[in-house]
């Protein structure tokens, strides 16, 4: 049987100034942890870039932005060490974006779930499809959205995020999210999405490098403890993947 754990890839280019970004993984964009750890290693070594200005995240099909941890690395996960090492993927990605000195315009061309909603959190301007529901649900199987917790709450301030964590079964809308400040706008086709990106992006590549790095800085203020906290919070999801509850979820969900 092949191992979806090793499918999947990261795709980048650079044009003008712009770097894309895109994530697949054949199970509606779900990241194993090889392509959590190529996801960051990318967005870092574009931070570093000397020719590049601005990044555009995005993955790649229509219908799922990313369905967050991947259920077949979840259920493989027998000790606390390599659990926390699974959730540290997610972790790095998001640290990846908060430190990456260039800003960072997120695609969201379809539903975000878990961890996927900790990725279009982690950018520094998102654009999403009216589609684009988002749904934490991490507590509907024992674990709760500990790791992406802090970047959906910079966006989305506690009252919000805590619905979601709370209600993990529910979806809610792109309007919601927009109006949540998850979303900064929202489009009815992927092709009035794009034309919107692509104009902002071409902005941002002539914009003063300097001033971009310094505004950067001031939109993650607060934020110079993540290294710490969100391996704190790796830990804790790392425990809870050893559960009865939680690995009988999963098997259940894996079966539908």
């Amino acid at each position: 049987m092949e191992d979806k754990r090793l499918l999947g890839n990261i795709e980048l280019s650079i044009n003008q100034g712009i770097a894309t970004i895109e994530f697949y993984h054949p199970s509606h964009n779900s990241m194993p942890a090889r392509l959590l750890a190529d996801l960051s290693e990318t967005i870092r070594r574009m931070g570093e870039h000397e020719d590049v200005r601005v990044l555009v995240l995005q993955s790649k099909g229509e219908k799922t932005f990313c369905a967050g941890a991947s259920f077949d690395e979840l259920i493989s996960i027998k000790d606390k060490e390599n659990g926390h090492k699974f959730f540290m993927g997610f972790a790095n990605v998001i640290n990846a974006c908060r430190k990456c000195p260039k800003l960072i315009i997120g695609r969201v061309q379809g539903k975000a779930i878990g961890g996927g909603v900790g990725i279009a959190s982690a950018t520094d301007y998102c654009f999403a499809l009216k589609t684009a529901a988002v749904k934490l649900s991490e507590l509907a199987v024992g674990i709760g959205p500990f790791v992406v917790g802090p970047a959906v709450q910079r966006k989305v301030g506690l009252s919000a995020f805590s619905q979601m964590a709370i209600h993990a079964t529910q979806f809610f809308d792109a309007e919601w999210a927009r109006e949540k400040g998850l979303y900064a706008s929202t489009y009815d086709s992927i092709e009035e999405m794009d034309k919107a990106i692509a104009e902002l992006a071409e902005i941002l590549s002539k914009s003063s490098p300097e001033a971009m790095q310094h505004l950067k800085q001031v939109f993650w203020e607060g934020t110079e403890n993540w290294d710490e906290l969100l391996s704190i919070r790796a830990g804790i999801s790392g425990k809870l993947v050893l559960t009865d509850f939680t690995v009988n979820a999963i098997n259940q969900f894996k079966s539908k």
